[in-house]
Formats: structure tokens, sequence, C-alpha cells
């Protein structure tokens, strides 16, 4: 019995590894336009990228709630736990934006023939779970709140983006999402994120009243304002809101 939250541990791993196949399966979609451009697209597989790693959310929710419901917390679980997430998390969300990178390259002129190089910046999102993940580990004040980014936060916001990119009706967003130098920038910001030191708080409730949890009500609000105005394109922004919210009531948050 004592084994069943490590189970569900162990299926938040694999539902970041599904997450995974179907983003680098079938590569992607190259032709030629009636002009001589380059038509590329992702492929359609990846669709199923935010679904595994929505799930593997839910899991990785549920295995904590199920350790404390069956006392059956433990120190390998926390390490599980821990891995498993730099795989949904970390990894799968990395080469989410590794795809996002190859098809901004491929744009471009000769685009196809590009280094590697150009490619590698999306490792960096992994490294940073990794580092965030083990820093947590060793760290026993984070219990009401958090001292940078939670990494399946940053997860689930990588996840979005290909349901933005399919869905959105604006062009704007569209050719941000494939260029090369603002993924780089949100390379970069989604790393230092992880691993810095921000507090930022965490949805563990001491009790239920408004007075001691007036931001994360607060954040939920926001969170369904924005996703009956923004569709999927309300993940990156409750992602910013999370930040400032964490910010903005800083005391709460610690």
């Amino acid at each position: 019995m004592k084994q069943i939250p490590n189970i569900f541990t162990l299926l938040n791993l694999v539902f970041g590894c599904l997450a995974i196949i179907v983003t680098l399966q079938n590569g992607i979609g190259i032709g030629v336009g009636p002009q001589g451009e380059y038509l590329v697209d992702l492929p359609e597989r990846i669709w199923l990228a935010p679904a595994f790693i929505a799930a593997a959310a839910v899991i990785d929710f549920l295995d904590g709630f199920v350790a404390r419901l069956m006392g059956a917390s433990s120190e390998m679980g926390k390490q599980l736990d821990s891995l498993a997430d730099v795989v949904s998390f970390g990894a799968a969300p990395g080469f989410i934006l590794y795809q996002f990178l190859r098809l901004s390259l491929a744009k471009e002129t000769n685009g196809i023939e590009a280094s590697m190089g150009w490619l590698l910046p999306a490792l960096l999102v992994p490294c940073a779970a990794a580092y965030r993940l083990a820093r947590f580990n060793i760290d026993t004040s984070q219990h009401y709140g958090f001292k940078g980014v939670p990494v399946p936060a940053v997860g689930l916001v990588v996840a979005s983006l290909p349901l933005i990119y399919w869905h959105t009706n604006s062009t704007g967003i569209y050719e941000l999402l494939l260029d090369k130098w603002v993924l780089y920038g949100v390379i970069l910001l989604l790393s230092w994120l992880m691993v810095s030191t921000l507090p930022l708080m965490a949805f563990k409730f001491k009790d239920y009243s408004l007075k001691n949890n007036f931001p994360k009500y607060l954040l939920l609000v926001l969170a369904i304002i924005a996703f009956l105005l923004l569709k999927w394109a309300a993940m990156p922004v409750i992602f910013l809101a999370y930040i400032l919210v964490s910010l903005l009531f800083k005391s709460k948050t610690e």
C-alpha cells in the first residue's frame, strides 16, 4: 500500500515521456509556396503534448494528496517526484521549444541547413528545472511559499504554446511564436525564473479564510477571467499574474 503514491508519481513520468514522444514524432512538414517561399508546420501529433503534460500535472498533485491520505509520505517519494517532474515539466517543455525553434529557423533562407547550435538553447529549460528541483529538495523552508518559479508552472505555460499557435487569430501572436529571438528570450526568462530566489506563493492553505488567502483567491479570479477572454492564450497571462501577485503580496507568500 505504501507504494501506491510512488505508482502515481511514475505515472507522472510516463505522461512526460509520452509528451516527448509526440513532440518529436514525424518532424516538421516543409513545402514550397507558389512564390518559392518555404511553408512549414509543426507535426500534428504535438497537439497531444499539452494534454499529456496537463495529465502529468494532475497526477503530480494527486500523488502528494494520496501520500498524505495514506500516511505514506517518504523521502524516496520526494526524490522520485522530483525526478518525474524533471521529465514532465522540464524535458518535455524543452523539446516543445526545440520544435518551435526548428519551425522558426525553417522559415528563414537556408534555415533548413542551420546549425544545431541554434536549437541547443532549448535545453536550458530542462537544465534549469533540474537545478530548481534539486535545490527545492534540500531546502526545508519552502512549505507555504516557493523560492523561484515552480517547475510545473513553467511546464504548463510552455505546453500552452502549441495550442495558442493553432488557435490564434492574431497574426501578431503567430509571428511572435515563430520569431527565434522571442523564443530565446522566453527560454532565458523561464530558466532564470526557475533558478531565481523570487518569493512566490504556493497553493497550500493553512485555512480557507479570505483574509489569510486573499492573493490565492485573487489569482483564481484573474485566471477565470483570463480563460473566458483569451482561451488558450490565457496561460502566459496567468503565469505572469502569478508572479506579479506573489511579489505584490510578498508577506503572505512566505
